[in-house]
């Protein structure tokens, strides 16, 4: 891989490592808080629920971080996390139809699924820009043989 496919790639692996980065921090803190937490939101005697929620992102940091650390970033797996950021998204407003939170409560879930949002945007933004890069090297070199 030359040095410049490289730096293609570094927008998408800084937003991979940014994600990983930021569940890790909330994974920890829920399996830290998760009374707390649970009686920020309203949803006492849940905490079992909660602590399964931190070791979820745990294992949800780790699989991006096997990804952002390889040499050559597999875009299928970055799509892959791209999707499970929608679904958190979408998954967080359905809970806040349906849950009935505490109003700080209902703004930290929609501030969680906000930021997640964004690192959905930034990585599909690099992944853009890694296939766009490698779809127009294709063109400017020919068809291979």
């Amino acid at each position: 891989m030359t040095e410049s496919a490289r730096d293609r790639q570094g927008f998408l692996r800084y937003a991979l490592i940014g994600n990983a980065s930021f569940s890790t921090m909330t994974g920890l803190f829920v399996i830290v808080a998760h009374d707390w937490i649970a009686n920020l939101l309203g949803v006492a005697g849940n905490d079992a629920g909660l602590v399964g929620l931190g070791i979820g992102l745990l294992v949800f940091a780790a699989t991006i971080l096997i990804n952002a650390r390889r040499l050559e970033l597999r875009l299928v797996e970055a799509w892959a996390v791209v999707l499970m950021d929608l679904a958190w998204v979408a998954g967080s407003y359905v809970i806040l139809l349906v849950v009935p939170l505490t109003i700080v409560g209902r703004w930290v879930v929609a501030a969680v699924a906000d930021l997640v949002l964004v690192f959905a945007v930034l990585q599909s933004v690099g992944i853009y820009r890694i296939r766009s890069h490698t779809h127009s090297e294709q063109l400017s070199h020919g068809p291979s043989a």
